[in-house]
């Protein structure tokens, strides 16, 4: 059941992260929070599977900092790739 303590911390990160990362407009509101949510709840089930227990601070931990650190280059990645994807559309659809 302390996984969806993991989750709900994966998620919120996610949502905060939508927010703090440029090019909000180019991504739905819930891509972020869940691409954090899966991230937190992956981690915590490898360190469940591999025998470390909710009692150590390695899963807290980890759904605290690899939400962090996968989500954030993602919405990077994919505002700038929406972005040079909406630039060459103009482009070839002569509007703009």
């Amino acid at each position: 059941m302390q996984i969806l303590l993991g989750l709900i911390a994966g998620t919120v990160i996610g949502l905060a992260l939508h927010f703090g990362v440029p090019e909000r407009s180019t991504r739905g509101a819930a891509v972020a929070p869940m691409i954090g949510a899966v991230s937190a709840g992956l981690a915590w089930t490898a360190l469940t599977w591999a025998g470390v227990g909710i009692d150590t601070p390695w899963p807290w931990l980890a759904a605290l900092v690899v939400p962090v650190a996968v989500t954030w280059p993602t919405l990077v990645v994919l505002g700038k790739a929406r972005v040079a994807h909406d630039r060459r559309e103009r482009v070839r659809l002569k509007i703009g």
